[in-house]
């Protein structure tokens, strides 16, 4: 399994350790989150595959994951963006905090990246990855979440909060 990037709350690496473990143990890591917007406004959205360790059958935002160990974290970012969704954009850091919660069994305890990009056609999901996926519009994605908050990941809501779009 990958290593991850071990960081302080300043987000300086202090180490690398297997990801499984690192989420068992809740050590913070370093992770990146991104948002993929069409010229329409929407949001491209995933449904995360059923055989994830965690957050499995959840909608959450068009990517997110770690970068490996003496990975940069925007080659990461782009890395999983075509790994996961099956196509690349130019990604600009907007945002970046902290969070921590149990889930799964699992402790997710992450310095978190917030990336933005463009794009403006259907991607082409890997389905080890990604069950399904949609463009939508953020407010009508808030009402739903309102209504429904079961259906989707915890950072995905904490974010929708802490950033406007």
């Amino acid at each position: 399994m990958d290593k991850i990037i071990l960081v302080n709350e300043n987000d300086e690496e202090i180490g690398i350790e297997e990801k499984l473990k690192v989420h068992k143990e809740g050590i913070l890591h370093r992770a990146f989150s991104i948002f993929i917007f069409n010229d329409k406004q929407q949001l491209l959205i995933q449904k995360r595959a059923k055989t994830k360790y965690h957050s499995s059958g959840l909608w959450s935002n068009t990517c997110c994951s770690h970068p490996r160990a003496n990975e940069i974290l925007i080659n990461a970012a782009r890395r999983r963006l075509v790994e996961e969704m099956g196509f690349d954009c130019e990604l600009k850091e907007i945002y970046k905090f902290i969070y921590k919660t149990n889930i799964d069994q699992l402790i997710e305890y992450e310095y978190d990246h917030i990336l933005i990009g463009n794009y403006n056609f259907s991607p082409m999901i890997n389905n080890k990855e990604v069950e399904d996926w949609k463009w939508i519009n953020v407010r009508s994605l808030k009402r739903d979440i309102k209504n429904c908050p079961d259906k989707y990941t915890y950072w995905f809501k904490v974010l929708l909060n802490k950033i406007k779009f």
